[in-house]
Parts: C-alpha cells; structure tokens; sequence
C-alpha cells in the first residue's frame, strides 16, 4: 500500500466521509486513492471554501472535517477557511501537498513553508512520512477533537504520497476522545454559594456548549433555578426562544435593549461561555461577579471579579448545580415576554419599502422547523441574530469567533451534503456573495437543491452604517454596483430569480425550496432599517 491510500483508510476508519479540495501536481495521488472508495473527494472552486466546507460537515456529523489544497498560492487560500475552524472551535484536518524531499531547502517555484504558515492557525503541524504515517494521523485527530477543538495542518510531500510499504494501523483507532475532569467540588461549592446569594442571577449560554451534550442539563438546571438566559450568536437554540426565559442575543441587533436587562443582574452564571465570540468585558460591569462553568479557565481582565471558575465537563457541573434547592431571586420573569415583543418591535419597524427584516421572518416561516440556514456574516448577521428562531440546536450555521465574509455559499453546500434529508438555505450580504459566487457552480455540478438568498442593498451595509456613526462623508469605498448592474437570469445554470417585494419573495423562496436544484434569489432590500439597529 502506499501512503496516500493509508492515509485515505484512516480517515475511513476515522468517520470521515469527504475531503473537500482543489487538486494539483503534488496531491494527485491522494486524490486518486480516494476514487470509488468511501471518502469522497469533493472538488470546490476555492480552497477557502474547502475549509469552511469541512468545519461544517464536522458541526453536523460530530467527526472531523478534512479539506485539501496544493502547495503555495493553493494553502494561503486554504488559510481563510481553516482559521475559521480554530476560531469558531470545530475540529479539523487540513492537508497541503508539497514538494518531494528532493527540492528541500531548494529555491523552487510556488514552495513556502507551509508549516510556519500554518502554525499560529492550528493546534498543531506536523509533516506525514511512511514510518509514522499511522501514529501521525492517529495524534492529528485526538488533537484536533480535544478541549478546546480545533484545525491540524498535516504536510503531505509528493514522493511520501506515492512510497509503498507495509502500514500496521493501531489496534485502536480512532482514538477514544479524553473524557473531561469532573469540575473541582470547592469551586462547585464557591458556585452554589454566589448562586444562592444573588438577587438576580442570569445565565449566558456560550460556544462550548455546542459541543458539551449538555442541552438537557441546561434546561433542567434554568427550569430549576428559574432564570432568565442570554446567549451568543453561536450558542443559540439551547433554550426555547418564545414563550420562555430567553431575553435575547448579545452583541447583536439592538443590543442596547438586550443590555437593559442585562444591567439589572447582579451575577452572571456564564455556561460554556466561550470570549472568542463576545468578550466579558463587553457587557459584564465590573462589580458583577462571574461564574465560569467551561471546560477551559476564564479568559478575563483583572478589573473584573471572577466569583468562580468550574473547569471540566460542563453537564457534570450543571446537573449538580440544577440539584440544589431552587433559589429565591428578585426576577420577576414575567416582564420576558413583554421585553421580547419590545426587541421584536425595534427590529421590524413598519416599513412601506421591501426591508431586510420581511426577508428574514419570511424565510424563517416558509422553511421548515428543521431546516438548516446557513447565514453570512455582514449587517443582516445581526438582525437574523436576533429574529432567526432555530427552533432546536445546530440548525443556524455561522462563523463568529472568527466571522469571515464568504462563509455562507460553502456551509450550505456542506450543510446539503452532510444532512440531505432537510431543507436548506443560505443568507447573504451582496458582498460575502461576491466573495464566493463561484461556487454555484459546485451546488450545480452537485445537484444540490439548496436556496441561496442575497440580501441586495449594493453596499457593504455594516461598514456604510458604521462609517456614518464616525461622521464619515459618503459611500464610495463600499459602494459594490455602479448605474450599469443588471442581474442575469442563471448563475453557472442556476436559476436567478430577482424579487423586489416581499409577496416575490415568498413566492421564490417557496419555489427554490421545492426546486430539484439550486436556485439563486436575488432580494432587492432597502438597508435603512440597519443604520437604527447594529
């Protein structure tokens, strides 16, 4: 066997079903032991898209995802895609091809090193050899699954791809997952306290939680304690957003209200609450006290009070807070409902023109309750952040640890592929579409029947609107169409279908969701409701 086809059994005994790639002169060989084998290799027209395809699949399938590029100019694109995966904490193998040992130290067209390139963007790196091809592969993976997850960069040399030999897996692989540390009993302890004694604590639901199991345990632990819950972006869907606790997202649209009910807490019982998305400091008064219930220690400045930090398996120390007695606090949980008609109201203001907010709640009324959206990151980031009920964990599909424009066409192609019993669609800004428009034409090669909105307002809205708060005369620097734009009618043999009022709207969405392939709707949106809400 040669290593190329090792390589290719580990990922199959791994779980992992895709590579998603582009070739070149140096990776043909792994991608041809891929053929008609069960990992897939799945060609995309830009290699940050392989990225951002494989940290989706691995959201949805639980096992690592795995993206491919050539050498030079093909692993600076992958870079893009892969940061996401560190920052966003999804496990992830990326492998470059590279040059064979006769060229090392050679100045040869196209060659970097792509491990210092790769180094600040992954938990590790590591260069596979036909010796140690196993055990690499072995550690590559128990690194990239644990605490905190995230991307390894694995170099793949030409020669060693093609080097044949006899390869003895490990008798056991892949390897087990490391079980979490129980949380330590004196900051449990610590945690009760500051919890029975608080007159108003309120619970943050962070990004670890994605991943803890612990959704029940949450449940049962608010339920218990009757607690109001903020969350992030990311974190959404642990709680039942209507006719519930939920107060609201933070650091998104119309935080300002979210943030009045904040500042009425006098503890914060932050639950795999993860900074990477939205700092403590950001929304947490210093004389607050935290506590921090995550499977890595709080990430806090000294000005802030740090009441207890509960280090380990997250469910472990919920289910052991929810079994205390239910504490007595001053919140009178009543005033949810209201609030949360208040921060409706402010995000749909009445609106005679067709707005990004119609949209949005017509998307989320025509898809089903189990459907998967896929949401780019720009202006309508934040109001789908606060209107888009998931309506269940795992069904909302955004980068926000390291929020990359482009996101959006990848993660609902990956999203069809990894679940293509659900529907899905994807939701972006004209700008993250230009970003990644080419790869329509992977949902066409591919058959894929996903609907892909673009919110078309001609300006990279979230800028523009910042700009104006800086007292910052005009648009020109993120004006994206001039006079002469005029929409086309297909997009690599999609179909593109123009919609300038909300009644074509749902009439094209509704369609596209029942189409046999992708289709492309082009929503003509007026952005003046963002200036008042992000």
């Amino acid at each position: 066997m040669n290593t190329a086809a090792a390589v290719v059994e580990a990922l199959a005994r791994a779980g992992i079903r895709r590579v998603f790639g582009y070739p070149g002169s140096q990776n043909l060989r792994f991608i041809e032991e891929m053929r008609g084998g069960p990992v897939e290799f799945v060609l995309v027209t830009h290699e940050a898209c392989a990225g951002f395809m494989a940290d989706v699949t691995a959201r949805l399938t639980g096992r690592p995802g795995a993206c491919l590029s050539t050498l030079g100019p093909g692993a600076t694109n992958m870079t893009t895609g892969v940061g996401n995966a560190l920052l966003d904490r999804v496990p992830l193998l990326a492998f470059t091809a590279t040059m064979g040992g006769r060229w090392r130290g050679r100045t040869v067209q196209m060659q970097i090193d792509h491990r210092r390139l790769y180094a600040p963007l992954t938990k590790w790196s590591a260069e596979i050899r036909p010796a140690t091809a196993w055990r690499t592969m072995a550690r590559a993976i128990a690194m990239a699954e644990a605490e905190q997850p995230g991307p390894v960069h694995l170099d793949f040399p030409e020669d060693v791809a093609e080097e044949e030999r006899a390869f003895e897996p490990p008798a056991a692989f892949p390897p087990a997952r490391q079980p979490l540390p129980t949380p330590a009993p004196a900051a449990l302890a610590k945690a009760a306290a500051l919890l029975a004694a608080a007159r108003r604590p309120l619970v943050a639901v962070g990004l670890t939680m994605n991943r803890a199991g612990a959704t029940e345990a949450l449940r049962a632990f608010v339920d218990r304690h009757h607690l109001p819950v903020v969350s992030t972006l990311m974190a959404k869907g642990h709680v039942d957003e209507e006719g519930g606790a939920f107060v609201g997202v933070l650091g998104r649209a119309r935080r300002d209200i979210v943030a009045e009910f904040c500042r009425e807490a006098d503890l914060v019982v932050a639950v795999g609450y993860d900074p990477v998305e939205f700092n403590y400091e950001e929304w947490v008064a210093r004389d607050v006290p935290i506590v921090h219930l995550d499977t890595v220690p709080a990430d806090l400045d000294a000005g802030h009070r740090l009441g207890a930090d509960v280090v380990g398996d997250v469910g472990d120390a919920l289910r052991q807070l929810a079994a205390l007695p239910a504490v007595g606090h001053g919140w009178d949980l009543e005033a949810v409902a209201p609030h949360r008609r208040r921060l409706r109201a402010a995000l749909t203001p009445a609106s005679t023109s067709f707005a990004p907010h119609h949209a949005v709640l017509a998307m989320r009324e025509l898809l089903s309750a189990e459907g998967l959206l896929a949401a780019d990151v720009g202006a309508h980031t934040h109001l789908i952040g606060q209107l888009w009920d998931p309506r269940g964990l795992g069904r909302l599909l955004v980068s926000n640890g390291w929020s990359s424009m482009g996101f959006c066409i990848p993660a609902a192609i990956a999203a069809k592929l990894a679940r293509p019993d659900l529907p899905v669609a994807g939701c972006t800004g004209d700008g993250g579409f230009l970003m990644m428009a080419g790869e329509i034409s992977t949902a066409v090669r591919l058959r894929l029947p996903v609907v892909f909105v673009v919110l078309r307002d001609r300006y990279l809205s979230l800028i523009r609107v910042k700009q104006e708060r800086r007292g910052f005369p005009g648009a020109a620097a993120v004006e994206l169409y001039g006079p002469d734009y005029r929409p086309s009618d297909t997009l690599f043999g999609a179909p593109v279908v123009v919609a300038d009022t909300e009644e074509a709207f749902r009439a094209a969405f509704a369609a596209g969701l029942s189409a046999a392939g992708p289709t492309v709707i082009e929503a003509v949106v007026d952005p003046a409701e963002y200036s008042g809400m992000v």
